[in-house]
């Protein structure tokens, strides 16, 4: 179009530079303690050998003490369930990062065994919006508000305690014998869903959805989806760190609701958490 030759070469040297900045900014030094980090994945085709297939890229997103946010590290995974978390989680200590108060999750598998082996003292609440989500897909749309509303006692009880009732009771009701695929959904993650209810409603507020992320993924999303399958896992990681770059350029605000929340992180994580300075 242009009567301008490009020689493989070029294109390489200029790849390679780009992969440069890449390494820098995934071993970059990270903060010493982080109050809240989303964990999720992204799906994406990569050709593996002959076979293209569907490799999970999973992103941390994580809020620091002054309610900024930053995207600590990309991953693609290689193994499944604890060996690939495990990874993860020493790579962000070796880079500097010591504590994490609270990881918000979607339920990851094996993820669990890896916070308690590397991180002991994190707390894991699963993604109450995707718990919903999930409950409301059993439904047709004419019966999802109403769902909706069913299920609000359980994600806004006081207590583990008055949530467990309130889980109880709906299994009792007209929505449990009708939809005992929802009961049983959150029974399986009930686990995880306990220690959302030891926060307080300032501190609820943050950790309840990872939708800060799955924003993030939407805008991946529509850069990606033009461009079929990637060659190999390198050329997956240039392109998704050069959008991430040009998506967190634009942040400039606090997380939501981040300021009534952080003197509930003060109070509840004494002697872990630093309060920012004024």
């Amino acid at each position: 179009m242009y009567a301008v030759a490009v020689s493989p070469d070029l294109l390489s040297t200029v790849t390679d530079a780009v992969m440069e900045e890449v390494t820098a900014w995934q071993s970059r030094p990270l903060e010493p303690m982080y109050p809240v980090v989303f964990f999720d994945a992204l799906r994406v085709k990569i050709r593996d050998e002959a076979t293209v297939r569907r490799k999970a890229v999973y992103l941390a997103l994580a809020v620091l003490p002054d309610g900024s946010r930053d995207i600590l590290g990309l991953w693609i995974e290689q193994t499944e369930g604890a060996k690939f978390w495990m990874k993860v989680f020493s790579d962000l200590k070796t880079r500097g990062c010591h504590d994490l108060l609270i990881a918000v999750t979607d339920g990851l598998q094996g993820m669990s065994e890896a916070l308690a082996a590397v991180y002991p003292a994190t707390t894991l609440p699963t993604c109450i919006v995707h718990l919903i989500r999930h409950s409301l897909d059993f439904a047709n749309w004419k019966e999802r508000k109403l769902l909706a509303g069913a299920l609000r006692p359980l994600y806004t009880a006081p207590s583990a305690e008055a949530a467990g009732a309130g889980l109880d009771a709906f299994e009792r009701g007209a929505w449990g014998t009708k939809f005992p695929t929802v009961v049983a959904s959150w029974r399986r993650a009930w686990t995880q869903v306990i220690p959302f209810f030891a926060f307080p409603p300032e501190v609820r507020r943050v950790i309840y959805t990872t939708n800060a992320l799955e924003r993030v993924h939407a805008q991946l999303r529509k850069i990606i989806k033009t461009r079929g399958h990637f060659p190999n896992d390198e050329a997956a990681t240039k392109l998704i760190w050069l959008a991430l770059r040009n998506i967190t350029a634009k942040w400039d605000r606090r997380a939501n609701h981040w300021r009534q929340a952080i003197n509930q992180f003060a109070i509840f994580y004494e002697g872990r958490f630093t309060k920012p300075a004024v």
